[in-house]
C-alpha cells in the first residue's frame, strides 16, 4: 500500500502541477484579452469621434448645399431680370432712335474704320475732306442718338434697373461660387474623416477577434485547470481513503498485538506473577481488568 501511495501522490503532484500552469496561462490569456479590448474599446471610441465630426461637417455641407440653392434662384431670378430689362431697354431705345437702323456701336465702328483709313492712307485733299466730313457727320449722328437717349427719363430708369439687376445677378453668380466651393470643402473633409473611420473600424474589428482568440484560449485553459483541479481533488480522496485504512489497518494490528500482549500479562497475573504499572495498564486497556 505504501507504493501505492507514493505512486498516487506523485501523480496527484504532476496534477496540481498541470492545475497550476493551466491557471498561469489561463491568467496570461485572460490578461491579453483584456488588453486587446482596451485597445478595441479606444479604437472604437475614436470611431465614434470621428463619425460624429463627420456627421457635423455633413450637416455643414447640407447647409450650405442649401444656400447654394437659393443663391441659384436668386441668381436665376435676377438673370431673368436682366433679361427682360435688356429686351426693355432695346425696344425702349428703337423707339427713341432715329429709324434708319444704325446703332451708335455701329456708327462708332464706322467713325473708326475710317479714321484709320485717314491715318494710314495717302489721300487727295478733296478725297481727305470728304473723309473728314463724313467723320464729322458721323460724330454728329452719335451725338444726336446719345443726347436723345441721355434725355428720355424712362431710359434713364431702365438703364439704371438694368446695372443693378447686373449687380444683383453678378452678387448671386459669385454667392453661388463661393457657397459651392465651401460645400466640396466640407464634403472633401467629410469624406476624408469617414475614410479615416472605416480605417480605424478594421483595426478595432481585427481588435475584437484577437480579443475573441485570446478569450477562446483562456476558457480553454480555464476548462483544462478545472479539470487538473478535479483530478487533483480525486486523487486526494483516494488517498486521504487508503491513508485511513492504512491507520485503521495499523489501530487494528496495534489493538492486536497489545491483545496478545495482555493476554500473556493476564495469564502471568493468573499464575500470581507480579506486574508492573504499563503491564496493568495493558490489561485495562484490553479490557482484562
Amino acid at each position: 500500500m505504501t507504493e501505492l501511495l507514493k505512486e498516487l501522490e506523485e501523480k496527484r503532484k504532476r496534477a496540481n502541477s498541470k492545475a497550476e500552469k493551466y491557471k498561469r496561462l489561463r491568467n496570461e490569456m485572460n490578461q491579453e484579452a483584456k488588453k486587446w479590448v482596451q485597445n478595441r474599446d479606444g479604437l472604437n471610441s475614436k470611431v465614434k469621434e470621428l463619425i460624429e465630426e463627420g456627421n457635423e461637417l455633413k450637416e455643414e455641407r447640407n447647409k450650405l448645399n442649401e444656400d447654394v440653392k437659393t443663391a441659384k434662384e436668386k441668381r436665376n431670378e435676377w438673370n431673368k431680370k436682366v433679361r427682360n430689362l435688356s429686351s426693355k431697354l432695346k425696344k425702349k431705345k428703337r423707339e427713341i432712335l432715329p429709324k434708319d437702323g444704325t446703332s451708335i456701336e455701329e456708327l462708332n465702328k464706322k467713325i473708326e474704320k475710317l479714321e484709320y483709313k485717314q491715318m494710314t492712307n495717302v489721300l487727295s485733299p478733296d478725297k481727305e475732306k470728304e473723309m473728314i466730313d463724313e467723320i464729322s457727320s458721323l460724330r454728329e449722328k452719335v451725338k444726336e442718338r446719345e443726347r436723345l437717349l441721355n434725355e428720355n427719363e424712362e431710359l434713364k430708369q431702365l438703364s439704371e434697373d438694368l446695372e443693378e439687376a447686373k449687380e444683383k445677378a453678378e452678387h448671386y453668380h459669385k454667392e453661388v461660387s463661393k457657397k459651392a466651393d465651401e460645400a466640396q470643402n466640407k464634403h472633401d473633409k467629410m469624406i476624408e474623416i469617414f475614410n479615416k473611420a472605416d480605417e480605424i473600424r478594421e483595426k478595432a474589428d481585427e481588435a475584437q477577434a484577437k480579443f475573441v482568440e485570446a478569450k477562446v484560449e483562456a476558457d480553454d485553459y480555464h476548462q483544462k485547470h478545472i479539470e487538473a483541479v478535479n483530478e487533483v481533488q480525486d486523487y486526494n480522496k483516494i488517498i486521504s481513503g487508503l491513508q485511513k485504512k492504512q491507520r485503521m489497518a495499523k489501530k487494528r494490528k496495534e489493538e492486536e498485538d497489545t491483545k496478545e500482549e495482555a493476554e500473556k500479562l493476564y495469564e502471568q497475573f493468573k499464575k500470581g506473577e507480579k506486574l508492573g504499572t504499563e503491564d496493568i495498564m495493558t490489561l485495562q486497556k484490553a479490557g482484562l481488568l
